[in-house]
C-alpha cells in the first residue's frame, strides 16, 4: 500500500524537525508528505520550500495564502493527496511531530494488515498499554477529560481520544469527509466522526474504525491552539451539535409539516 500525509504548518518555521522530516522522505518511497503552509507570517514557506528541494519525488507543498485553521488546512492537503496521487491512505500529523513517524506507521500496520477490514484508525493517548511513555500536563488533561465527555454526549461514541493529531483514513473516505468545509477550526475531529457515523451508521462505522494506543507522545509547548480558543471550546461543541444534529431535526419535521 502507498500512504498520504497531510502535515499542517502555520508559523512551525523554528519548531519544525528539518532533518527528521527530510530522512523520513528518503527512506520511505511509498509514503508522500503534503505540507500545508497554513498563511504563515514567518519564514515557513520557504523553509518547506527548502525541504521540497532537497526531496523532490514524494514531498508536496501546499500553501493556503491566508490563514484559516487547522481544519480548513488538512482538508486541502488531504483534498490535493486524494486528487493528485493515487495514495491508499491519506492521514494527518501535526508538525512538531508530538507523534513519531514510527507511531504512526503502527497506525498504518494496523490498516495494512486488517486486510480490507479497517478504514480509520486513530491514534490514542488516553489508552494505557501498559508499555506507552505518554507526557501531558495534568491541567490540559483534566481539561480535555471534561472535553472528551461533552464529545461523547454529541457524538454518542465511546472514543478514548478524539483529539489526537495522529489519525489515518482509507480513500475511499476521502470524499465523505471532506468535500464539504468544516464548521471549527479546531474540533474538526468531532465532526468527521459525526459525518462518517451519518453516512454509514453507527454499526458500520465501529466495524471500520480502531483506536491504537500511541507508544510515546510528548506534548511540545508553542501551541496554536489560544486560550480563547480553549475557553470557547464547550460554546464551539454545542454549536456543532446544533449544526449536524439539531439542524437536520428541525428540517425532517419542518419537511413532514409542510406535507
Amino acid at each position: 500500500m502507498k500512504h498520504g500525509i497531510v502535515i499542517p504548518c502555520y508559523n512551525e518555521s523554528s519548531r519544525l524537525e528539518l532533518n527528521t522530516f527530510i530522512e523520513f522522505a528518503k527512506n520511505h518511497h511509498d509514503i508522500t508528505l503534503c505540507f500545508v503552509n497554513d498563511g504563515s507570517s514567518d519564514p515557513t514557506r520557504s523553509t518547506l520550500a527548502g525541504i521540497k528541494n532537497l526531496v523532490h519525488e514524494n514531498v508536496f507543498v501546499f500553501n493556503v495564502e491566508k490563514n484559516a485553521g487547522k481544519a480548513n488546512a488538512v482538508r486541502q492537503g488531504a483534498l490535493f493527496l486524494h486528487r493528485e496521487t493515487d495514495v491508499d491512505t491519506i492521514g494527518f500529523l501535526d508538525a512538531d511531530l508530538s507523534t513519531s513517524f514510527q507511531d504512526y506507521g503502527d497506525l498504518l500496520t494496523e490498516i495494512e494488515s486488517s486486510k480490507g477490514n479497517l478504514k480509520i484508525v486513530f491514534g490514542s493517548r488516553n489508552i494505557n498499554d501498559g508499555v506507552n511513555e505518554i507526557e501531558r500536563n495534568p491541567i490540559r488533561k483534566l481539561v480535555s477529560d471534561m472535553i472528551r465527555v461533552l464529545i461523547f454526549m454529541i457524538t454518542r461514541l465511546r472514543i478514548a481520544d478524539t483529539q489526537c493529531g495522529a489519525k489515518v483514513f482509507h480513500r475511499e473516505l476521502i470524499p465523505m469527509i471532506y468535500d464539504q468545509s468544516f464548521f471549527s477550526r479546531w474540533l474538526f475531529d468531532v465532526e468527521i466522526l459525526l459525518r462518517v457515523k451519518k453516512k454509514m451508521g453507527k454499526d458500520s462505522f465501529l466495524g471500520i474504525f480502531l483506536e491504537k494506543p500511541l507508544k510515546t507522545w510528548v506534548h511540545m509547548e508553542g501551541s496554536k491552539l489560544s486560550a480563547k480558543d480553549s475557553i470557547m471550546i464547550p460554546w464551539n461543541l454545542i454549536q456543532i451539535w446544533l449544526e449536524y444534529e439539531c439542524k437536520p431535526m428541525l428540517k425532517n419535521a419542518h419537511l413532514v409539516v409542510k406535507r
